[in-house]
């Protein structure tokens, strides 16, 4: 998914770039990128040639199950074809895949942005059961589906409204990716980082912004008042504008 107009130059350091600033959103847990196309809009108009990449199991087919160490090495093979640095822009799953990639390749990003970043494990007996929950889920698979009542039930437990689409494949995949804790990447990540939160996530609790900015070294933590989960679809000029300013610093 492209932008559909020129970008403006945007400043860095005060100074006119001289080229411009590639862009890429890594979407979380849906299957449409239409939603993104606002926030793409209003970034591209402010100096960032922006795609939102469409992401394998979701927005592009799989044919196998994936780890997150798939999903950066998918990224990789996608930054790896832009000529110059990007600015690396993930929300709630596609942050997790964002984060993971920035730990281990710094190097191919001038910026990175995490928007209600998925990826924090906690311990409490509730999250235990949730993961449970998938392991299970993905293992007995189409036998679920026979009993409507059990079948929701059990996906309201896991929290993932969108796991009732999910092929046989991408229902493991989300299992491994939930799993995945991000703990153990992110006090790699040297890139500068801008980290947005929705003050009233009740997905991926402020609480997990919090502990994300305190151990990224490099990091500006920005709450969004009256935002939910998703605050680039809610607030998009404001998120936008904490982005591109960052930039210039």
């Amino acid at each position: 998914m492209g932008t559909v107009s020129k970008p403006r130059t945007v400043l860095v350091g005060g100074k006119a770039a001289p080229r411009v600033i590639q862009a890429l959103i890594i979407h979380g847990w849906t299957y449409t990128l239409e939603k993104y196309k606002k926030i793409a809009e209003i970034l591209n108009l402010k100096g960032l040639r922006t795609d939102v990449l469409r992401v394998p199991g979701l927005t592009d087919k799989i044919d196998r199950v994936w780890s997150l160490e798939d999903y950066v090495n998918w990224l990789k093979s996608k930054i790896d074809k832009q000529k110059g640095k990007v600015v690396l822009i993930g929300h709630s799953n596609g942050g997790r895949i964002a984060a993971a990639y920035a730990s281990k390749y710094p190097q191919k990003l001038s910026h990175l942005t995490l928007i209600d970043s998925a990826g924090i494990l906690h311990d409490e007996f509730h999250v235990k059961l949730r993961l449970l929950f998938f392991s299970y889920l993905a293992k007995i698979g189409k036998r679920v589906s026979s009993s409507a009542i059990l079948k929701n039930l059990l996906y309201k437990m896991t929290g993932e409204s969108d796991y009732n689409n999910a092929t046989s494949e991408m229902k493991k995949t989300m299992t491994n990716l939930v799993k995945s804790d991000l703990t153990f990447w992110l006090d790699k990540i040297s890139t500068p980082t801008s980290i947005i939160w929705g003050e009233k996530d009740r997905i991926t609790p402020l609480s997990d912004g919090k502990i994300i900015h305190k151990i990224i070294k490099n990091s500006k933590m920005h709450v969004i008042k009256g935002a939910k989960h998703s605050p680039h679809f809610t607030h998009p000029e404001k998120v936008a504008n904490i982005i591109v300013k960052n930039l210039n610093k």
